[in-house]
């Protein structure tokens, strides 16, 4: 089993000076760009499939994060193993600082596989926030914890005997699409969008790009333009 060993020893590797590094980027992506205009900047780069499904929403509506996959893959299962909670403990224990963790579960609505205690533990190793394309509970602990989720629904029933974690790390879908380790994950309350690592750079450079298009488009909007003669200027809609 791979659980991404390399990559986790090569982060801590790197030291404090990359993890300044990596939250400098995330700040920068949160506060001058938004997941539409990545969807966009994705799109042009032929990259169609990065936006995960509708259903994933925040718990909080003001929810935005940004930080690299840590996967995580759960199954259903219909019985108690001798150690429900081992390879999912291991999972959380793993988590580096400026990660965003990714739980596939199959879109399964029979358990909640996450809720407060792993949204605690997640924070205190320096996750971002949790994208869970499943269940989860303990809500209002999690919102006074302050901890950004995004879930397709809410139920209070534990994953002993319902669901079971069997990997982590590798790729994952998760939301409709692949999440690979070292992707980028960007979430705010439009949605999730996922950047390939292989595309990361040129991706951000047009969506920069068409922010400041957008910005010239509104305010020539706003002064009265009409909008093919603001489209035709511009191009961006």
């Amino acid at each position: 089993m791979d659980n991404g060993s390399e990559r986790t020893n090569g982060a801590r590797a790197q030291g404090r000076a990359a993890v300044e590094t990596d939250v400098d980027l995330f700040n920068h992506i949160e506060a001058t760009l938004y997941t539409a205009v990545i969807a966009d900047a994705l799109d042009e780069l032929g990259h169609h499939d990065c936006a995960m499904r509708e259903y994933l929403r925040p718990l909080d509506p003001h929810a935005k994060f940004t930080g690299w996959a840590r996967t995580i893959q759960c199954q259903d299962v219909f019985y108690e193993p001798a150690d429900p909670y081992g390879l999912e403990i291991e999972a959380i224990d793993s988590i580096l600082p400026g990660e965003v963790v990714a739980v596939s579960t199959g879109e399964s609505k029979r358990n909640a596989p996450w809720g407060e205690l792993l949204s605690t533990a997640a924070r205190a190793r320096g996750a971002r926030g949790a994208v869970i394309d499943g269940l989860v509970r303990d809500v209002k602990s999690i919102q006074r914890l302050g901890f950004p989720v995004f879930a397709m629904g809410i139920k209070p029933v534990d994953s002993k005997g319902r669901g079971l974690v069997i990997d982590y790390n590798i790729p994952v879908q998760c939301g409709g699409i692949l999440v690979t380790p070292g992707d980028l994950i960007f979430a705010d309350f439009d949605g999730v969008v996922v950047i390939p690592a292989s595309v990361l750079h040129e991706s951000l450079k047009i969506a920069e790009n068409k922010v400041i298009k957008e910005n010239h488009s509104r305010r020539a909007l706003l002064d009265g333009a009409y909008l093919s003669d603001v489209y035709a200027k511009y191009g961006v809609l």
